[in-house]
């Protein structure tokens, strides 16, 4: 085959249509069926198609945790994740953390609010969920845990203090309540 050829078959091979994959899953507390092309991401599976834009589209590598959410309990990055992957799963975005409270707002979005650590807010549906994966798991955690357990969601406003204050706020505020 010429080269010439080569590049002709491959332009029709992108012609084929994808084959789709259908997807079942929790999503903040109710089930959720979709059709997603194979390469189709989770993030742009739940913005695009459930319709829950507070994961935001950024990087689209990994690298600044906008899309964190949670799927299985665990904080994961969105853009990274298939959505065929969420097959079977329970995933919970940051519209979700609030769903039983009165003010549909977390004590955790609360307490961003009164720490003054929404800024832009961009970056703050995924800073949110990657403190509540760490509360979760550390229920209180030093300075230095929650500027580790952060590190993987950039703020470009540069409001780490007061989103450090927030999770501490959060931590002391569960402790009290237990």
């Amino acid at each position: 085959m010429t080269t010439q050829d080569s590049r002709h078959s491959v332009r029709n091979a992108a012609v084929v249509p994808d084959e789709l994959n259908e997807v079942e899953c929790t999503v903040n507390g109710a089930r959720a069926r979709f059709s997603v092309p194979p390469h189709r991401t989770l993030m742009d599976a739940l913005r695009y198609q459930l319709d829950l834009t507070g994961t935001k589209t950024c990087c689209a590598e990994g690298e600044c945790g906008a899309c964190t959410v949670l799927v299985d309990g665990v904080g994961v990055n969105s853009c990274l994740m298939l959505a065929a992957e969420a097959d079977g799963s329970t995933i919970t975005t940051v519209e979700g953390l609030g769903l039983d409270t009165p003010s549909g707002l977390s004590d955790l979005q609360e307490s961003f609010l009164e720490a003054g650590a929404v800024q832009c807010g961009f970056c703050i549906p995924g800073q949110v969920v990657a403190a509540e994966y760490l509360l979760r798991g550390n229920p209180s955690p030093t300075v230095e845990e929650i500027r580790e357990g952060m590190s993987g969601n950039l703020c470009r406003c540069a409001g780490y203090q007061r989103i450090v204050a927030a999770v501490q706020m959060t931590a002391r505020k569960r402790s009290h309540h237990d």
